[in-house]
């Protein structure tokens, strides 16, 4: 009797201390994924090798690719800056920079990490279900996108400037487009936006050429509300129609439209049916 007590304490005290392990071990390495996010140097470390094992298995390469301006990234900006790629439309895609190339410029989205706080990671802010961290954005970090103009001079790069992208979170692509009221190319940024089942558009328009920094106009659509580009004084600035929708729970459609126009002096967009109404972009 006594030996079978024995073995049953022993065999509690080996579970125990088992549990403690595997406990102790999960917390271990729950603390090293922690301390990546909120390490920096530990977070470019892992930057760096990831890039240079991008290096061995890239192909063909010329100056100034977009390995390059990863590499330039990581060496001149802040820790926690990263050159993000579009949303994958499919989950085996290959992840393909934000870069545009246009001459011997490359236009590309930057995310910086908030100073002094947590790291953000690229995971969090690519992608539909992401644009719901604008809800809560501090608890994995907060994101400032900015759409940057790279000078591809002497085989290295120079920043001619950035300009912000307004959101924390849900890039999904951008692209280089025309608008063909004025022929003027602007570059549209694609965000999700899950919380109204549609998208954002951040269109940067380059009305005094590439060079100088874009004048931005942000569009938009959903289940219930929606904006769009128009030309509405024949000036050299896009205009917007905003879109009034009525909801009655079981339909949802749009009964009238107002007009802004930008005025270049004051630098905002005005309702023309109440110029009390502005709106910065």
């Amino acid at each position: 009797m006594k030996l079978v007590i024995w073995n049953l304490l022993l065999t509690i005290s080996v579970f125990f201390f088992s549990c403690v392990d595997e406990k102790g071990g999960l917390e271990e390495k729950q603390s090293g994924i922690e301390d990546v996010a909120a390490n920096p140097a530990k977070d470019a470390e892992i930057q760096r090798a990831n890039l240079e094992q991008r290096k061995k298995i890239a192909g063909e390469r010329f100056p100034c690719d977009t390995l390059s301006l990863i590499d330039f990234v990581l060496q001149n900006y802040p820790q926690g800056t990263y050159l993000i790629d579009f949303d994958k439309s499919l989950t085996y895609n290959i992840p393909h920079s934000a870069v545009i190339y246009y001459d011997k410029y490359i236009l590309g989205i930057i995310a910086k990490s908030k100073e002094g706080k947590r790291l953000i990671e690229t995971k969090n802010i690519v992608g539909y279900d992401q644009s719901f961290i604008d809800l809560d954005s501090t608890e994995l970090g907060t994101a400032f996108f900015y759409l940057t103009l790279f000078e591809c001079k002497d085989n290295s790069f120079q920043v001619i400037w950035e300009s912000p992208v307004p959101s924390h979170g849900g890039f999904n692509n951008m692209s280089l487009n025309k608008w063909k009221h004025k022929n003027i190319p602007y570059v549209k940024v694609n965000f999700h936006y899950a919380q109204g089942v549609g998208h954002i558009d951040y269109n940067y328009f380059f009305i005094d050429g590439i060079t100088e920094k874009p004048h931005l106009l942000m569009t938009y659509e959903g289940i219930n509300f929606k904006r769009t580009i128009v030309n509405l004084n024949e000036d050299k600035y896009p205009d917007y129609y905003e879109y009034v929708y009525y909801d009655l729970g079981n339909k949802v459609f749009p009964k009238d439209s107002v007009a802004f126009i930008w005025n270049p002096e004051k630098n905002v967009y005005i309702n023309t049916r109440n110029n009390k109404q502005t709106r910065l972009y």
